[in-house]
């Protein structure tokens, strides 16, 4: 795979973090990182009991909403979605928590 470099206003390498895959284990499902995303990469998705996924529609069976990956295409790398997240660093979600960064 080809690393994408580029350089910030102030002349400084930068190499983005490509959103891999999202941990709905660990997700708690509050929209903050689908809130900062311009680019339509996340959705908010229902989970029933089992941990199958099912349409909003059917609200008696929800039992939590997740965040997934809807148009992973769109990632630009920026990193927005993961510095909202209040628990951690990004390079803490690059740990494996809750998100990756796509082919490192």
């Amino acid at each position: 795979m080809t690393t994408l470099t580029g350089l910030t206003f102030g002349g400084k390498t930068w190499i983005p973090k490509f959103l891999q895959a999202i941990d709905i284990t660990r997700c708690i499902g509050c929209g903050r990182c689908l809130k900062t995303c311009g680019r339509n990469v996340m959705a908010l998705r229902a989970l029933n009991e089992e941990g199958e996924f099912v349409d909003d529609e059917e609200e008696d069976e929800i039992e939590r909403k997740v965040m997934t990956i809807a148009n992973v295409d769109n990632c630009i790398g920026c990193e927005a979605c993961a510095k909202v997240w209040f628990m951690a660093t990004f390079g803490d979600l690059m740990a494996g928590s809750r998100c990756l960064p796509l082919g490192d």
